[in-house]
C-alpha cells in the first residue's frame, strides 16, 4: 500500500494542507480541495434546515416567559424574523464580495486583520459551535426519549447517551461524502415541514372551531424590562439561528453570487412565517400557564390535538433536530477547516480526504468537543451563553460591511443593502449583548469574555512571535495524529 505525500494547492489565495492514505489503485486525482456539490436547493434546505431545529420546540417557553404575554411574545417572535432577514442580507453582500467559506472569520480577517479573526476562530470553534451542536442534540435526545417515558421526564443519563450517539452518526455521515452530508440534510428539512405544516393546519382548525380565548386580551400583563426583553429576544433568535450558515460553505456553493442571495430571499421569510404560525397553533390549544408547564411544547400540542395520531409530532420532530444538527456540524468543519488554513488552528484540521473530499480532522474535532460539553449540559443556560458571544460577532461582522464600505471600495459587490441595514444590526447586536449585562449582572458573562480574550495567549507565542518550541509541539502532534490515521486506514484493509 503506497502512502500519499502532503500535497499544498491553492484556494483563494491561501494554501490548503492535505493529506490521504490512498489504496493500491491509485485514483485519478481531482482538484485536492472541497468541491462545488451544493446547489440551490440543497443551500435552502441548509438554512431552512438548520434554522428548523431544536429552537421552535424549545423556545416558546423561554420567549413567553420572558415577554410575560402572548401578544408581545407573538411581536418578539416576528421582531426576531425580520432581524434574520435583515442580518443574512448585510452577509449576502459579504458572502457575494469575499467568496471565501468561514463566513465571519473570513470578512473579520479582511476588515479588521488577524487577530479579530483568530478571536473568532477561536471562541467559535472550541466554544460556541460545538455548543450549538449539543444544544440541538440534546433537544433531539429529550423528544426521542420523552416517548418511552410517559407521565415523567427521561432519566438524564439516556438523553446524554442518545445525545453522543446522534454527535457520532452525524460526523460519520459528514465525514463519507459532502453528497451524502447533502441529501441527508434535505430529507430532514422536507420532514421538518411537513411537522410544521401538520401542526399550523391543526391550529387554523381549532381556531375556525371557536376556540380563541387563549388570543383575547394578549397584551395583557406585566411590564417588561429592559432585561427581560433582551432575554425573550436571545431565545427568540436562538431559534432562527441558522440564517448565516450558507456562508459557512461559500466555497462549495455553485454559483455563489447568483445562489446565496437567493437561498437567503427565499429560505428565512418562509422560516419567519412557519414560526409565527406555530406559536399561534401552540396557543390556539394552551393557555399561556399550560405552555409554560408543558416538559415538551410540541408533543403535548399533539397529545391534545392529533389523538390517536399524537405519536406523529415526537416522530417528526426527532427528524428535526437531526436534521437541525446534520447542518451545524456540516458548517462547523468548515469554519475549523478554513481557520486552521490559514494557521489559526492546529495544521490537522486543515487536511482534507482524499477519498472523501470531505475536512474530516475539523468535523471529527467538532464532535469530539460536543461530547464534551453534553456532559454538565444545561440547556436554557447553553443557550444565554452562547447568543451573548454569538450576537457580539454579529455585529462585529455587520460593523465590518460598513468598514469595508470605507477601506475597500475595489472590491465587487454583486449585492449591495443599503447602509442603514448594518448599522441597524450594529444596534441590535450592542443591545442584545449589553441589556442583559446592565438589567442583571451574572459571571457566567465575564467568563465568557474571559475566555474569547484568552485566545490571546496563544495567538501571540504561536501565530504572531512564532516560538519554535511551541510551534515545534504543534508539529510534533500533527505528526501524530497522521500516524493515529495512517495505522488506522492500514488495519482497516
Amino acid at each position: 500500500m503506497d502512502e500519499g505525500s502532503i500535497r499544498k494547492e491553492s484556494q483563494n489565495g491561501s494554501c490548503s494542507h492535505i493529506r490521504d492514505v490512498l489504496t493500491e489503485e491509485q485514483q485519478p486525482a481531482k482538484a485536492t480541495v472541497l468541491q462545488k456539490d451544493v446547489g440551490l436547493f440543497s443551500g435552502i434546505c441548509l438554512i431552512v434546515g438548520t434554522m428548523i431545529g431544536s429552537g421552535i420546540f424549545i423556545s416558546p417557553k423561554s420567549v413567553l416567559l420572558y415577554s410575560g404575554a402572548v401578544g408581545p411574545c407573538l411581536v418578539i417572535w416576528a421582531a426576531c424574523g425580520v432581524l434574520a432577514t435583515l442580518g443574512a442580507l448585510c452577509y449576502a453582500e459579504l458572502g457575494t464580495m469575499i467568496t471565501k467559506s468561514g463566513a465571519e472569520y473570513s470578512y473579520l480577517m479582511a476588515a479588521y486583520g488577524p487577530v479579530v479573526a483568530y478571536l473568532f476562530s477561536w471562541t467559535t470553534v472550541m466554544v460556541l459551535k460545538p455548543s450549538a451542536f449539543a444544544i440541538i442534540t440534546l433537544s433531539f435526545a429529550e423528544y426521542a426519549s420523552t416517548p418511552f417515558y410517559h407521565g415523567c421526564t427521561p432519566p438524564v443519563i439516556v438523553t446524554k447517551c442518545l445525545s453522543a450517539a446522534a454527535i457520532l452518526l452525524i460526523v460519520a455521515v459528514n465525514c463519507l461524502s459532502v453528497k451524502l452530508a447533502s441529501y441527508v440534510q434535505n430529507f430532514f428539512t422536507a420532514a421538518k415541514l411537513f411537522i410544521i405544516l401538520v401542526i399550523v393546519v391543526a391550529g387554523i382548525v381549532v381556531l375556525a372551531q371557536g376556540k380563541t380565548e387563549n388570543l383575547s386580551n394578549a397584551f395583557d400583563g406585566t411590564p417588561l424590562s429592559v432585561g427581560a426583553i433582551g432575554l425573550a429576544f436571545y431565545n427568540g433568535l436562538f431559534a432562527y439561528d441558522g440564517w448565516n450558515q450558507l456562508n459557512f460553505i461559500t466555497e462549495e456553493l455553485k454559483d455563489p453570487y447568483r445562489n446565496l442571495p437567493l437561498a437567503i430571499i427565499i429560505g428565512i421569510p418562509l422560516v419567519s412565517v412557519c414560526y409565527v404560525l406555530v406559536n399561534i397553533a401552540y396557543f390556539s390549544v394552551m393557555t399561556p400557564t399550560e405552555l409554560l408547564q408543558s416538559p415538551a411544547v410540541a408533543v403535548t400540542f399533539g397529545d391534545r390535538v392529533l389523538y390517536p395520531l399524537s405519536w406523529v409530532v415526537p416522530l417528526f420532530v426527532v427528524f428535526s433536530t437531526f436534521g437541525a444538527a446534520n447542518g451545524s456540524c456540516f458548517t462547523a468543519g468548515r469554519l475549523a477547516y478554513v481557520s486552521g488554513r490559514e494557521g489559526h488552528m492546529v495544521k490537522i484540521l486543515s487536511y482534507i480526504s482524499l477519498k472523501h473530499y470531505t475536512p474530516s480532522p475539523a468535523l471529527i474535532f467538532n464532535g469530539m468537543l460536543a461530547i464534551c460539553y453534553i456532559i454538565p449540559a444545561d440547556i436554557n443556560t447553553l443557550i444565554n451563553y452562547f447568543s451573548f458571544a454569538t450576537w457580539g460577532f454579529y455585529g462585529l461582522a455587520a460593523l465590518a460591511l460598513i468598514v469595508m464600505r470605507f477601506t475597500r471600495k475595489d472590491l465587487h459587490r454583486p449585492v449591495k443593502v443599503p447602509i442603514v441595514i448594518p448599522g441597524l444590526i450594529v444596534l441590535v447586536s450592542c443591545y442584545l449583548v449589553l441589556a442583559p449585562i446592565i438589567d442583571k449582572p451574572e459571571l457566567e458573562y465575564l467568563y465568557c469574555a474571559i475566555f474569547i480574550f484568552s485566545g490571546l495567549l496563544l495567538y501571540y507565542p504561536l501565530i504572531h512571535l512564532k516560538v519554535k518550541w511551541a510551534r515545534k509541539i504543534m508539529r510534533e502532534f500533527t505528526f501524530l495524529s497522521l500516524l493515529g490515521v495512517s495505522l488506522f486506514e492500514f488495519f482497516k484493509k
